[in-house]
């Protein structure tokens, strides 16, 4: 064929798709990665806090699964069992999970610094407000009912529990278009803390904007991070950064108060009719 045809979207952002916890409330993650760290210590297997947060992101059992793969975990599971971890494990440490989380979710529920005011200025744009999460559907009811009382009322919510499989695959980011009735996937930008949510929002054909301090990637308190040096926190945030784009976001910033330069910048480059 000598000729071949190619469409540009040329319009404005019509959805942004949210992370919860890291992205919009509980600064830090702290919620997931201390019920985790409590779930091994239940079967006499220590994990530290950066083993716990190591995947971030996906759904909750899928997480237990995949720190039990790490080598370190492994070796102290057979020291401690005799054996290795087996499904049969993930499956007994996941039943254990589901109720501890249920019972802290509100204790971390605080909506980010800044997020209502961001939310204002999404809505004025006429931005449509999605959200994804590797919590499951009775985690999130505790999730939203929380961040309503605070006033933030996302348009659709799904959960990892909800699709075929969570993060790094898009279905929620998709789900979330077809609930928002939006098209095509590049008017739509995924922010989230977590590398897997960056991928999610990729694997999507969707803009990412990675947040580098507010979640998972430095995975403290607000309280714990301003307490830093301001050496150390410029050690741990280009670090965060680094790692945020070598995930292959498209921008990289703080937390969710920093996102309106990028949105600025995608509306220009869709204009010029660029894509993700």
């Amino acid at each position: 064929m000598t000729f071949t045809y190619q469409r540009r979207y040329r319009g404005k952002i019509q959805a942004v798709l949210l992370d919860w916890a890291g992205t919009t409330m509980d600064f830090g993650c702290m919620a997931p990665a201390v019920v985790f760290v409590e779930v091994f210590k239940r079967k006499g297997v220590p994990i530290t806090m950066e083993e716990a947060r190591a995947p971030m992101g996906a759904h909750k059992r899928v997480h237990i699964q995949r720190i039990t793969e790490q080598d370190s975990v492994r070796k102290r599971w057979q020291a401690q069992h005799g054996r290795l971890p087996t499904d049969d494990d993930v499956e007994a440490m996941f039943r254990d999970f589901v109720p501890l989380q249920l019972q802290c979710l509100s204790d971390y529920s605080a909506l980010i610094p800044g997020t209502l005011g961001i939310i204002r200025t999404l809505r004025r744009r006429g931005y449509k407000i999605g959200s994804t999460t590797g919590y499951m559907t009775e985690m999130m009811k505790i999730n939203l009912r929380d961040a309503a009382k605070q006033g933030y009322v996302p348009d659709s919510t799904v959960c990892a529990s909800e699709v075929p499989a969570g993060r790094p695959f898009p279905y929620m980011c998709l789900q979330n278009m077809m609930n928002l009735g939006v098209s095509p996937v590049e008017a739509c930008v995924k922010i989230d803390d977590t590398r897997p949510g960056v991928e999610e929002g990729l694997n999507g054909g969707m803009w990412t904007i990675g947040l580098a301090i507010s979640g998972n990637e430095i995975g403290l308190s607000l309280k714990d991070w301003k307490k830093l040096p301001k050496a150390d926190q410029e050690r741990m945030r280009a670090g965060a950064y680094t790692r945020m784009y070598q995930s292959g976001a498209h921008y990289v910033v703080d937390a969710i108060t920093d996102i309106v330069p990028c949105l600025d910048d995608i509306e220009a480059r869709l204009a010029r009719g660029e894509r993700p």
